[in-house]
């Protein structure tokens, strides 16, 4: 079965983790998917990823966390930009969602950055997701 689009897969897997109160959750292997789980990891979002070869497509083992009474981190993962609606913006666009506390995901020319780091290597992209 081929997937038209797993970006979107992802984000509903781990929301669909999120609400069930998983520790864990499994996402096929891409690039995009280990960049989008790099920039969570960094902002803080999920605990650990790891890249797991299972000899076709591969697997992304991604930790998710929660706070110290268990309260949820991510509330709303949403997915901005799509197969057939593709969202662009420039560096001065990019949304703050949450007024600075949720991130953007962009994929720019040097590679899946939060917004906040695009803003640093001034930069934009395409809008991937949101998370807030």
């Amino acid at each position: 079965m081929s997937l038209s689009d797993p970006i979107a897969d992802m984000l509903t897997r781990i929301r669909n983790a999120v609400r069930s109160n998983k520790t864990k959750v499994d996402i096929r292997g891409s690039k995009v998917c280990t960049g989008i789980a790099k920039v969570l990891k960094e902002e803080g979002f999920v605990d650990d990823y790891n890249f797991i070869d299972d000899g076709r497509q591969g697997i992304v083992r991604i930790d998710l966390r929660y706070g110290p009474n268990g309260e949820k981190l991510i509330h709303a993962i949403k997915r901005e930009s799509t197969p057939g609606r593709r969202v662009y913006r420039k560096v001065s666009e990019l949304p703050r969602p949450l007024a600075g506390l949720g991130i953007c995901v962009v994929s720019t020319p040097k590679g899946v950055l939060s917004d906040r780091q695009a803003r640093k290597e001034q930069v934009g992209g395409e809008l991937l997701c949101t998370v807030e």
